[in-house]
């Protein structure tokens, strides 16, 4: 047998590993490697928890307090935007906010009155609890201030002069206030007057006027109403007139919409006011009346004249025997009151007599003061329009057909009651009906890879399936060559296993069919060497699988032929 003959053989994995060159064992090796590191990170970010913005634009003083705080509870935190936001993870957002609020935190870079929890120092002068003070009072109006929806940020400016012993020399205390608003929100005049109130009434003896509030921008907020006078129409008359026109409009669409639906109706109201104030005064007399009716205020009688006959004059020489008291009265007691009189016995006055008599009565005086209200509505101007009815037959078909002037008139009541039509007042109402015209809204769709939903499917799955599709890639195209080079078999020439198969063939091995004769024996002129060698393996392996199973296990082993 000196044909060469190539015979498999099953090493070991060591023996497939010793079989392989530098370069492949590299390969393997790194990419053992890469495949173990990527399923460690695919495990950490799987399990890593999503984090949350627990606070944002916080001041650094405010942050670090925050951090501090949350290292002593173990709260994992990130820092976000430059350090001004602070993450947590998700399921610890809620409450974690409520242990720091319970705690104070954030304060804020406004600092109120626990500025004095800090003020009681040894050596602090008069001027430096007096300045602490001002401080704490203006933080705490600071933070009053911004508790307003429409405030994002506020500062107070507080001049409180020394008060003296010399009531004269007294100087009143001031403040400013620049506030700084939401955008799109703006304050109207009972908000400003609040804030104009709240820090005048923090600080003694401050008058309301004494008052500045500026927005961001520098505009003056708080002009004295007197100020405006003259200058044009006033904010705060505009703005009732819009809150009038939009009553009466809300009014309008509760009325009409139950009937001819809620997108088929459009109302605009127009109010016309009358803000001029009026004062007027007058007075009013009564007719004369008759004596009887009117009041007397008084009342004056005079009578003068010579005596009357028969009367009694007093005779004799005067002194202390003429002053004698009367004599006893012949008058009965329960008799008529008799009195005297200068006049005589028929009533009248003696010679040179004169009575004269006044009588003064009370004039009537009716003094009224009028002062007329401001906003009183001077004329209202209604505007209705509403759209055509829709109808739908038995077949389905649907159709659009204006209002009967029927329908009409009895809308046009309703708004009239509505709005309290006056017609001396020169009010108008008019209420038509025509067919909306309904715009086409185009909106293009987004596409698939713009839309919410699959960019945060796409970022919860981006670790998971990135990190698989890496771990396959190094899998197939670094470790499984190196695993198809190892799992090839390994062949051993016969030329190089002469002396083993010598040996072989030298024992005395009970071979009864590898000298049979057979027809399967011959071999074909065509065949060539090779093939005939691989022929006649087969057939020693089919024949006598001891023997060829003798000759594997003394090549595995590595024994010297016999």
């Amino acid at each position: 047998m000196t044909a060469a003959l190539a015979i498999p053989i099953n090493p070991t994995f060591a023996q497939r590993l010793a079989g392989l060159d530098q370069a492949q064992k590299l390969r393997l090796g790194v990419g053992i490697v890469l495949f173990v590191a990527i399923g460690i990170i695919g495990l950490v970010m799987g399990r890593q928890a999503e984090y949350r913005v627990l606070y944002a634009n916080l001041p650094d003083k405010d942050g670090g307090a925050i951090v501090a705080q949350l290292s002593q509870m173990n709260v994992p935190y990130q820092y976000g935007a430059g350090g001004g936001v602070i993450l947590v993870p998700a399921d610890r957002v809620y409450d974690t906010r409520l242990k720091l609020a319970s705690q104070g935190l954030p304060k804020g870079s406004v600092t109120g009155f626990e500025l004095m929890d800090t003020a009681n120092r040894f050596g602090m002068t008069q001027f430096q609890e007096r300045l602490t003070f001002q401080r704490g009072l203006e933080g705490e109006l600071t933070r009053s201030i911004q508790a307003l929806s429409s405030v994002q940020s506020a500062r107070v400016h507080l001049a409180l002069p020394n008060q003296n012993g010399f009531f004269r020399d007294q100087q009143k205390p001031s403040a400013s206030v620049l506030l700084s608003l939401n955008a799109g929100r703006s304050l109207d005049r009972g908000q400003l007057a609040g804030i104009i109130h709240l820090v005048s009434s923090s600080v003694p003896e401050m008058d309301p006027k004494a008052v500045s509030v500026l927005d961001d921008t520098g505009k003056l907020l708080s002009t004295p109403a007197e100020a405006g006078g003259g200058m044009g129409a006033d904010a705060q008359q505009l703005q009732y007139v819009q809150q009038i026109e939009q009553l009466y409009s809300s009014r309008i669409l509760d009325i009409l919409e139950p009937v001819v639906g809620r997108q088929n109706v459009r109302a605009q109201v127009t109010a016309e006011l009358d803000f001029s104030q009026t004062e007027s005064t007058s007075e009013l007399f009564k007719p004369n009346q008759t004596p009887d009716a009117s009041a007397i205020r008084s009342q004056q009688l005079l009578e003068s004249g010579a005596s009357a006959a028969g009367a009694v004059t007093p005779t004799g020489v005067p002194g202390a025997t003429t002053n004698q008291p009367p004599g006893p009265s012949s008058t009965p007691i329960n008799g008529a009151a008799q009195t005297l009189t200068a006049a005589g016995a028929n009533g009248t006055l003696g010679a040179g007599g004169r009575k004269e008599s006044v009588i003064n009565y009370e004039v009537d005086k009716t003094i009224r003061v009028v002062r007329g209200g401001t906003g009183l509505v001077k004329r209202i101007n209604a505007a209705v329009i509403i759209n055509h009815q829709t109808t739908t037959d038995a077949k389905g078909k649907t159709s659009t057909a204006a209002m009967s002037d029927a329908q009409l008139e009895k809308l046009t009541a309703l708004v009239r009651e509505t709005v309290g039509f006056n017609k001396e007042r020169g009010d108008s109402v008019n209420v038509v009906t025509a067919p909306f015209t309904k715009e086409k809204v185009t909106v293009d769709p987004l596409p698939l890879w713009q839309q919410p939903a699959l960019l945060d499917l796409a970022r919860s799955l981006a670790w998971p399936v990135g990190t698989l599709m890496f771990g396959a890639l190094v899998l197939l195209g670094v470790i499984r060559p190196a695993m198809k080079v190892m799992a090839q078999p390994i062949v051993a020439d016969k030329s190089e296993r002469v002396g083993q198969l010598d040996a072989i063939e030298a024992e005395e091995i009970d071979r009864p069919l590898l000298n049979a004769p057979s027809s399967a024996t011959a071999k074909p002129a065509e065949l060539s060497s090779a093939d005939v060698a691989l022929e006649d393996a087969r057939k020693l392996t089919r024949d006598n699988p001891a023997a060829v199973a003798n000759i594997v296990k003394t090549w595995i082993n590595g024994e010297a032929p016999a």
